[in-house]
């Protein structure tokens, strides 16, 4: 018994217990396929309500900062001022150009048509060409020529009506402007949105309604809604376990470096876990935030009376003429 005891009350143990560093939720971190943030999922539908869109495209343009009142009774913070970060997100109008129905198959959601609007601008042309300058530009030219004749138009309407008939979800295709945006890129970003609210023949006559049109990020979201962001993180490139994992750092004195993984396993099973933290791709992934609130829909620079009024950043306690 006792030399029994001898041979396994031996086995290594840890100095020190600590959860791990980390989520293994987010595994595995790579670089994001698409630069875009691309939603996975929509808001569920509820067909008592209006016929809306479900997100909206923006763009960075940079962060700011907001002191607010904390009513939040029990915490140490309540009925006290503080100071929280927010990012200013740019949202030029987006244009309608399209519209695509879906069946529900055993297999999940499968596109059964898609009926392009009669003009779609070239920004939005752009993004089905790698070179535009030395490209035909012939994108879209047959699909406009439907809305011409009568026989188009008929076909048009039969397709319109097919998706009424047979399709549960309905999502409108809109790209971003780029024109107003003031940037290098003139390529615009093209979007499926989900229709929720209403029959589905309402969300087809919505869509067919809206084609060409604006949509203002105004008939999205409102002031004070909580939302969901999502996106590409900033990315970081090829980084250590301490930067990429948040390690702890080993000792001073440390051979061959502190920054490091002090054991990445046991001998026995002789290859390394995935759970172990090891070096490699940081940032640049692709990530929802969820509940954000929006603080303020403002406007940029607009025209009032014939003026250029610039002062979009005051608020009631604020009055200083300032613009963003």
């Amino acid at each position: 018994m006792g030399l029994y005891h001898q041979v396994y009350g031996s086995m290594s143990h840890r100095k020190f217990e600590a959860p791990r560093h980390g989520s293994k939720g987010f595994l595995p971190k790579k670089r994001s396929k698409r630069h875009k943030g691309k939603p996975k999922a929509f808001p569920k539908d509820d067909p008592s309500k209006p016929v809306h869109l479900t997100c909206f495209m923006g763009y960075k343009a940079g962060m700011t900062h907001i002191v607010r009142e904390v009513d939040r009774p029990g915490s140490k913070v309540n009925k006290k001022e503080v100071v929280e970060g927010c990012t200013i997100i740019e949202t030029p109008p987006m244009v309608a150009i399209g519209v695509v129905g879906y069946i529900e198959t055993p297999r999940g959601l499968r596109a059964l048509k898609t009926v392009w609007a009669e003009h779609i601008g070239e920004e939005a042309k752009r993004r089905f060409y790698k070179n535009w300058s030395q490209s035909k530009k012939k994108a879209f030219t047959k699909s406009c020529t439907k809305w011409a004749d009568d026989l188009g138009k008929k076909e048009i309407e039969k397709e319109l009506n097919q998706m009424k008939k047979y399709c549960t979800t309905i999502r409108i295709v809109v790209h971003t402007q780029m024109k107003i945006l003031r940037r290098r890129q003139k390529k615009a970003h093209i979007m499926e949105v989900q229709l929720n609210g209403g029959s589905v023949a309402d969300k087809v006559d919505f869509a067919r309604n809206h084609f060409e049109k604006e949509v203002p990020v105004g008939a999205v979201f409102a002031q004070d809604e909580m939302i969901d962001i999502i996106g590409v993180t900033k990315g970081h490139g090829f980084k250590g376990v301490t930067s990429r994992w948040h390690t702890k750092k080993l000792p001073r004195k440390t051979h061959k470096g502190l920054r490091k993984v002090a054991c990445i396993g046991a001998w026995h099973p002789s290859r390394i876990q995935f759970t172990v933290p090891r070096a490699g791709q940081k940032g640049y992934h692709h990530r929802t935030e969820i509940n954000k609130k929006i603080y303020r829909m403002g406007a940029g620079y607009a025209m009032k009376d014939g003026k250029l009024v610039k002062n979009n950043a005051a608020t009631e306690y604020d009055l200083a003429d300032k613009s963003i």
